[in-house]
C-alpha cells in the first residue's frame, strides 16, 4: 500500500473577497509541483461564494466537473441551454469534452453558498458535452458508503472515466471496509465533518488522504464524521 497526506491547512488558498477558495491541488495562482493531480483527480477545490455572486461565463473542455454543495444554493447556466439550481443533498456532472461555456452563481443574495468543485481527467477525448444533476437521498449514507457517481448508470451519476465517488454519514466507532473495483485505481478520501483513523493515520475535517496499490482498507470514524470517497484511475 502507498499512501500520500494532505492536511487541510497545507492546501493552497486564495481570497478573492467574493470567493474563499481552498486548492488541494494546484490551480490558478497555486502552483505546488508534488500537487498537481492524484491519478485521474485533477482539482479538488472547497469554495466559499458571498451572497449573490458566482463565476461569471467561462469556458471548459475536456474534462469531467463534479460539484457537491456543502451549504445553500448553487445556480449553473451554460452554452448548452442547461439552466438548474443545485442545493446541499444535490449533486451535479457536466462533461466539458468538444467545449462548452458555463456561469455558475450563488442563487441566494442573503447567504453564502459552500460547494466542492472537482475535475477528473477524461478517458476519452472530444466527447459530445453533456450536463445532468441529481437529488441524493441522505438516509442513504447513514453509516454506509453511498455510491454517488460511477462509470455507467446504475447508480447515482456518470463519468467518462473509471471513477467511482461515494459520500458516507457515519457515527462515531462505525467502521467502512473499502474494496476498490481495479487493482490499477486509487482512493482519495476527503473529511467533509469530524475525524477518522485509516489505518493508522488520523484524518481531521477537510484533510485529504490518497490510497494506492491495495486492494482493500478499512476506514473508522472516531467522531461523527462526513467523508467524500473518490476512486479513480492512477495512470492517466
Amino acid at each position: 500500500m502507498k499512501t500520500i497526506l494532505h492536511k487541510n491547512e497545507t492546501r493552497g488558498h486564495a481570497d478573492h473577497g467574493w470567493l474563499n477558495s481552498y486548492h488541494t491541488f494546484s490551480f490558478a495562482n497555486y502552483h505546488n509541483p508534488e500537487r498537481i493531480h492524484f491519478g485521474a483527480l485533477r482539482v479538488l477545490n472547497d469554495d466559499t461564494v458571498a451572497g449573490g455572486m458566482g463565476f461569471g461565463t467561462h469556458p471548459h473542455e475536456n474534462m469531467e466537473i463534479v460539484s457537491i454543495p456543502l451549504k445553500g444554493a448553487l445556480e449553473h447556466k451554460d452554452s448548452m441551454g442547461n439552466i438548474g439550481v443545485i442545493n446541499k443533498g444535490d449533486i451535479q456532472v457536466m462533461s466539458a469534452g468538444t467545449g462548452v461555456y458555463h456561469s455558475e452563481y450563488n442563487k441566494n443574495k442573503d447567504e453564502e453558498v459552500k460547494f466542492l468543485q472537482i475535475w477528473v481527467f477524461p478517458d476519452k477525448r472530444g466527447v459530445e458535452p453533456r450536463y445532468d444533476q441529481m437529488t441524493l437521498n441522505d438516509d442513504d449514507r447513514h453509516n454506509t458508503l453511498q455510491e454517488v457517481i460511477s462509470p455507467g448508470f446504475d447508480k447515482g451519476l456518470w463519468l467518462h472515466q473509471d471513477a467511482w465517488f461515494y459520500l458516507g454519514k457515519l457515527d462515531t466507532d462505525n467502521t467502512q471496509e473499502y474494496h476498490l473495483k481495479k487493482d490499477t485505481n486509487g482512493v482519495y478520501i476527503f473529511v467533509l465533518e469530524g475525524e477518522i483513523t485509516i489505518g493508522d493515520q488520523k484524518l481531521h475535517k477537510r484533510d485529504g488522504f490518497g490510497i494506492w496499490e491495495t486492494d482493500i482498507f478499512t476506514l473508522k470514524a472516531n467522531t461523527d464524521a462526513e467523508v467524500l470517497l473518490m476512486e479513480v484511475p492512477m495512470d492517466i
